[in-house]
């Protein structure tokens, strides 16, 4: 095999310039030529390049560039998802939304929230919980109560920093006292 660390960049060849315009694959596929032809004019004319590594190099880097095409292309898709759920969210401005979240901003107001807990249960704890992980209250919510509220006090009596986000976990049991799972809160705004 034919080494080409020999070959430098001043070598004059006959190979047009990628566009300013041109992505970067084009570059490479540009630089991956320049050695490709440095290496066949610098090989040892009594051993040349053998022609199946020769073909197993190009069809190498044509696979690198379709790979590169095709992450460019899940890109363009990507950017066209984002730019149609900003359409959908454009749609919603003036409407009420109602959604199910664990994870619940405190602004420096009370949290309003509801809790759509499962048929049979009897008893629900709400459980908040700072980003470290800490409890920070616990509560048992009323039975049959359609509208919660957290005022943003700890179980210490301490008012938790505006501007945090919480998590706000729901755990239901059944009439006989069994935990029967865990659920997040519903937000309407």
């Amino acid at each position: 095999m034919t080494s080409v660390m020999g070959a430098t960049a001043s070598s004059q060849l006959p190979i047009a310039s990628a566009a300013a315009s041109e992505p970067a694959i084009g570059k490479e596929f540009n630089s991956f030529i320049k050695l490709l032809i440095a290496q066949m004019r610098n090989q040892d004319p009594l051993a040349p390049i053998d022609s199946t590594q020769f073909v197993q190099q190009l069809a190498t880097f044509s696979s690198l560039e379709q790979q590169v095409n095709s992450n460019t292309q899940l890109g363009s898709i990507a950017s066209m998802m984002g730019n149609l759920t900003g359409i959908m969210a454009g749609q919603a401005l003036g409407q009420t939304l109602s959604l199910q979240s664990s994870w619940l901003p405190y602004a420096g107001q009370a949290v309003q929230f509801s809790a759509d807990l499962p048929g049979g249960t009897s008893r629900s704890v709400l459980s908040i919980r700072d980003q470290a992980g800490q409890t920070v209250w616990t509560e048992t919510l009323p039975a049959g109560a359609l509208a919660h509220s957290w005022d943003g006090r700890s179980t210490a009596g301490v008012q938790a920093p505006a501007g945090e986000l919480y998590e706000f976990s729901i755990d239901t049991y059944s009439f006989d006292g069994q935990y029967t799972g865990s659920i997040a809160p519903r937000v309407t705004g």
